[in-house]
């Protein structure tokens, strides 16, 4: 097998041209330096020295020697890197679903270093589903998801309600204005894709069709493309950001019926490594339960 050593030993051997210099550059005796240095030769299959008058690199040790420095710095790197993030500490890795507004979701990230924690956050942004996954399989340790979700043993903190609003098309004032949930042109609501969260989707659609009303939606890859059709006039959209708005487009509290944005926190009880995340959890929730308050 190539180990580190037997790069070591090709580079200083190399630039020392001399196998005494070249085995206390390393560090031992000249009989293991010769040893390794065969060892080397025959597990890359070229002669790498002439050795008859001196020490010197051979066509196919000049070619080689670049690849060697090349997997020496690599490997240094490498070390360097993860002495760095065991020095940093615990990190915690959160995910948040695209439902949440970015000033929500920055204020969310930051609460448990507002709080002291001293682990290094990283978040990312994805599906209710794919979070779920994730959370499940260790590779994040809390996240942020809508409800309801079908969880699979995963723990989850209280549902937080955020109040929403409805972004329409603005129309003239002699048509009556846009009513909550409702249009004249019956026009279709921008939703994301089912699969992201399959049941909290069905919930969504089935309280816009609560009052007998057949309910169309379009489907949109985030709440930019569903605000450009609604724009355009092609679409409406429920949307917890209260800052989402565009030239010509109405915005109004969706209240009749009520649409919040039900998210909770979730996270693996079986994991460890996350420090408490119960603990955790409950900092996020208090940052998501000012936002529905306000």
């Amino acid at each position: 097998m190539l180990t580190e050593r037997h790069l070591e030993i090709f580079v200083a051997l190399a630039e020392e041209e001399h196998f005494g210099a070249a085995a206390q550059r390393v560090g031992i005796t000249q009989p293991p330096l010769s040893q390794g240095l065969r060892r080397l030769e025959a597990l890359l299959g070229v002669r790498l020295f002439e050795r008859e008058r001196g020490v010197f690199l051979t066509e196919e040790g000049a070619l080689l020697l670049p690849h060697a420095r090349r997997a020496l710095a690599a490997l240094a790197e490498l070390r360097e890197t993860g002495a760095r993030e065991h020095a940093d500490g615990r990190r915690l890795r959160l995910g948040l679903a695209p439902e949440v507004p970015a000033p929500l979701a920055a204020d969310v990230a930051a609460a448990p270093v507002r709080a002291g924690d001293r682990a290094r956050i990283s978040t990312v942004t994805a599906p209710t589903a794919t979070l779920l996954s994730d959370v499940a399989s260790g590779r994040l340790d809390l996240a942020v998801v809508r409800h309801p979700s079908v969880l699979h043993g995963l723990a989850a903190g209280q549902v937080i309600l955020l109040p929403t609003w409805i972004l329409a098309p603005a129309r003239p004032a002699e048509s009556g204005g846009t009513s909550a949930g409702t249009s004249p042109r019956r026009l279709p609501v921008a939703v994301r894709p089912r699969g992201e969260a399959p049941a909290a989707h069905d919930l969504f659609v089935d309280t816009l069709a609560s009052r007998g009303r057949r309910v169309e939606t379009v489907v949109v890859t985030d709440e930019r493309a569903g605000l450009a059709l609604v724009a355009a006039g092609q679409a409406v959209l429920v949307t917890a950001d209260e800052a989402l708005t565009a030239s010509r487009v109405e915005r109004r509290r969706a209240t009749d019926p009520p649409l919040p944005l039900r998210l909770r926190v979730v996270w693996n009880p079986r994991r460890s490594g996350s420090g408490d995340p119960a603990g955790t959890a409950q900092l996020l929730e208090d940052v998501l339960a000012r936002q529905a308050a306000r």
